[in-house]
């Protein structure tokens, strides 16, 4: 059995360029890999393509050398999560050809050679078969993929190098160990750092062609080149053969339900949708397993415009989803997303839904074993109990309305806090870890207030206290008052048992005074043993500032 290998070329760059064309819209042609565009990770190019290349940019050049010589380039941040996801599609492709095929990479894969179907139906053998499969990708947006055909995996691969796009490079049949000798030593750089590394080390020492470190002897392979230089010595000679190891396609877990015609309620398109969601709950079920993050995606067709639209999003569960969950999830994307022509409308969730329904799709996105969900031996205990009656709770009063606290970085005590709803998983905080100068020190305050309460700090003499442009204070702090000054709710001032501060922060000094402009915080302690952290802030510009109450400590 010969093996097959399909090599796309740059991959990252291209799965970096499908997700930039997904993400402006839908109906957007797939492909858009025709501009120069390079993936970066420590600030230096890693994998650039052929327009790149073209324009002088190389792999290990830095960002601004890059930059500097094809300004117009797409900078793509290294993920590899990204390229595994989107070559899925491509491992579909292939396999509704050819089953059996054995991903080594995302951009590079194998299948068994279909060359004999085509030869015994007259069409041709393993260059039609190529040819078939480059149609194939083609449909799916892979325009540049090239193939290697040989007796074993290693040589295939080296074979597909050499091929041009769509085209396909055989290697006859055992011919593998000579096509290989006549290589040079610099394709085993395609192996990764250790190649790359032997590769140099062959050219210092004057070989040129894989035939020349073939001629070695396997003793003094063994003894200078390590075990990766025995493997492709042994390669080399024909000794050892790469075989495939195919994968087994995954299962088909989503599920989905279209309308005709389309239904323009959301209370419809949710009714309607239950018995999917059941169907789907029930096959994730047959596997032993359940769902904690699903992609729900509703698509309508906008008015006065061409194609279908999709709104997507993703909901996460603390504990796995059931199918009335999911209908929950269901009917609050639909009146989140609804807008205008007669739908219910709040606020956009992805894209807006502005033409009725004609499609609901629930996708798993992520998904565990239903063991390590079961119940207990004796029944749930109380964080279940906590999650069942969160959740109808949030059923019943709305997404947004339940929302939990998390920690994020920040100076201020109300800037280290955030609310996320609940069973969603926070995303776009600013990081804990970060330095983030004139932050105020520990213990932290145990209740931070909304809305800063009014206060008014004084000296000895009855002034109002104020902070420098140095971060000095004008006067030591010697009564407080928390609260308004003056009318019916006036509160008395209060002797200050001891103060710590001034913590000067210069925050947002580009919008102006308005924006608050230099500010401090302080640490009063009253003679009642209550804690206060008080901000002041130079806000009024004809006055010596504005005192307020941030947060209290018990």
């Amino acid at each position: 059995m010969r093996t097959m290998v399909v090599w796309c070329p740059d991959w990252s760059v291209t799965a970096g360029m499908l997700e930039l064309a997904d993400g402006k819209s839908p109906s957007v042609e797939p492909v858009e890999t025709h501009a120069p565009a390079v993936v970066l990770a420590n600030n230096k190019v890693v994998v650039c393509n052929a327009a790149a290349r073209a324009e002088g940019v190389r792999r290990g050049q830095r960002r601004r050398d890059a930059q500097a010589r094809c300004p117009d380039v797409v900078l793509l941040a290294a993920n590899p999560d990204r390229d595994a996801r989107w070559f899925e599609p491509v491992l579909v492709a292939v396999e509704e050809v050819r089953p059996g095929v054995a991903p080594i990479r995302p951009g590079l894969l194998a299948v068994p050679a279909p060359g004999r179907y085509f030869a015994r139906s007259g069409v041709g053998g393993e260059q039609a078969a190529a040819a078939l499969l480059a149609e194939h990708l083609v449909g799916v947006g892979v325009w540049d993929c090239r193939f290697g055909v040989a007796d074993d995996l290693y040589t295939a691969e080296r074979a597909a190098r050499l091929a041009t796009p769509q085209d396909c490079v055989a290697v006859p049949p055992g011919e593998s160990a000579a096509f290989l000798r006549g290589q040079p030593v610099t394709v085993l750089a395609d192996d990764g750092p250790e190649g790359a590394e032997l590769a140099d080390l062959l050219r210092r020492l004057g070989l040129v062609l894989l035939g020349d470190f073939a001629a070695l002897a396997a003793g003094e392979i063994s003894n200078r080149f390590g075990v990766y230089g025995v493997e492709v010595w042994r390669r080399v000679q024909g000794v050892e053969v790469v075989r495939l190891a195919s994968r087994t396609p995954p299962p088909e877990l989503a599920c989905e339900i279209s309308f005709e015609p389309p239904l323009d309620s959301a209370e419809a398109v949710t009714f309607s949708a239950r018995t999917t969601a059941e169907r789907f709950i029930a096959g994730l079920a047959s596997r032993q397993l359940v769902a904690t993050g699903v992609r729900i995606e509703a698509e309508f067709e906008p008015v006065g415009s061409v194609g279908v639209a999709v709104s997507a999003r993703t909901w996460l569960h603390p504990r796995c989803f059931t199918s009335r969950d999911l209908v929950d999830r269901v009917h609050w994307q639909l009146q989140a997303g609804m807008a205008s022509s007669g739908l219910r409308s709040r606020k956009s969730l992805g894209e807006a839904i502005s033409a009725p329904v004609m499609l609901v799709r629930f996708l798993p996105e992520v998904v565990e074993p239903a063991g390590d969900h079961a119940d207990g031996l004796w029944g749930g205990g109380a964080d279940d109990q906590v999650v069942r009656g969160v959740a109808r709770v949030q059923a019943m009063v709305g997404y947004d309305a339940v929302r939990v606290p998390v920690l994020q970085g920040g100076r201020g005590a109300a800037d280290r806090q955030a609310m996320v709803p609940w069973g969603e998983r926070a995303t776009g905080l600013r990081p804990v870890d970060r330095p983030w100068p004139g932050r105020i020190p520990g213990p932290a305050p145990t209740r931070v207030f909304a809305e800063p309460l009014e206060a008014e700090v004084v000296d000895e003499a009855g002034v109002l206290v104020a902070v420098t442009g140095r971060g000095v204070v004008t006067g030591e702090p010697w009564q407080f008052r928390i609260g308004p000054s003056s009318g019916r709710r006036a509160f008395p001032r209060m002797p200050v048992a001891s103060w710590a501060g001034p913590w000067p922060v210069d925050e947002s000094w580009w919008l102006g005074v308005a924006a608050g402009g230099r500010a401090a915080r302080f640490q009063v302690v009253g003679v009642d043993g209550r804690a206060w952290l008080l901000k002041w802030s130079s806000a009024a510009p004809e006055g010596r500032g504005v005192w307020e109450v941030e947060a209290a400590y018990d």
